[in-house]
């Protein structure tokens, strides 16, 4: 008898790609809301959910000459400065929001300023034909990175086939520009408020996500921008992997209680 095939070692789990999301804060109409966006049913992940904009950091948002042109670089290392880099050009691409400055001055850009951008440049960006360093050369142009405020950290689990390490930012929506979904990857938006993201979610009328859910409940414990802002300073963030176990009931997605969440345990389906 001949002997048999040692068996295949176990497949390396897919290196998780650096990305980014943003989290746009207003309070002007009394309650906190967030802006959010519907992913297209064609996109291969969170296919149909309600999420925040972002996405994967590019090699032009880690472009060694972008420092001169985002505020408080200074301090950041290169990843987390790409990280915001990418969180900005994010916004821009997915909802026309430009979280920037002119140069020397300390608001930031008017709906006026940012729509003859948008109408120039938003297509080629998206497109890989301009890039965002180009973006703030040719326009005396200073990213406001200075504030997004880290929120959260998610790593998609190991067992996934496309895995992100994902950096969530807040910041507040400048005054008078208008968020709109780009139509491409995203097919609808809304203001909303937390509680009601959630409860939508819960009953049904929309899918959100396990890490999307979560950081929704976090936000929901603050009633204004300078509150969710505060908060996300000084409180800590540790990181989150969730990882799969199996119960009498089933497979489930569990994550640390240390992360401070109030949702610690779902099906493997993410149905909460």
């Amino acid at each position: 008898m001949e002997n048999a095939s040692p068996p295949s070692p176990p497949k390396a789990a897919p290196t998780p790609a650096l990305s980014a999301t943003i989290m746009l804060l207003r309070d002007d109409r009394g309650a906190l809301e967030v802006f959010m966006v519907q992913r297209h049913h064609q996109i291969d992940f969170a296919t149909g959910a309600l999420v925040f904009p972002g996405g994967k950091t590019d090699a032009g948002d880690r472009d060694p000459a972008l420092r001169a042109h985002c505020a408080g670089s200074a301090s950041l290392a290169d990843d987390e400065l790409a990280l915001r880099v990418s969180a900005v050009r994010e916004t821009f691409e997915e909802c026309g929001v430009l979280v920037a400055r002119e140069k020397g001055r300390s608001t930031l850009l008017p709906e006026s300023r940012v729509r003859p951008l948008e109408a120039s440049h938003r297509a080629d960006l998206v497109g890989g034909r301009y890039s965002i360093r180009e973006l703030a050369e040719q326009n005396m142009l200073e990213f406001a990175t200075d504030l997004l405020v880290p929120f959260a950290h998610w790593i998609t689990p190991e067992f996934m086939p496309k895995r992100f390490d994902t950096w969530f930012y807040l910041v507040p929506a400048p005054d008078d520009q208008v968020a709109a979904h780009d139509g491409h990857e995203s097919v609808d938006s809304v203001w909303v408020r937390p509680a009601d993201a959630i409860a939508e979610a819960r009953a049904g009328r929309r899918t959100i996500i396990f890490p999307t859910l979560n950081n929704l409940l976090k936000l929901a414990r603050s009633r204004s921008v300078e509150e969710a802002v505060t908060r996300a300073r000084t409180e800590r963030l540790v990181t989150v992997q969730p990882t799969v176990h199996r119960t009498e009931s089933g497979k489930v997605l569990r994550i640390p209680e240390e992360a401070g969440y109030e949702l610690n345990e779902v099906p493997l389906d993410g149905r909460a």
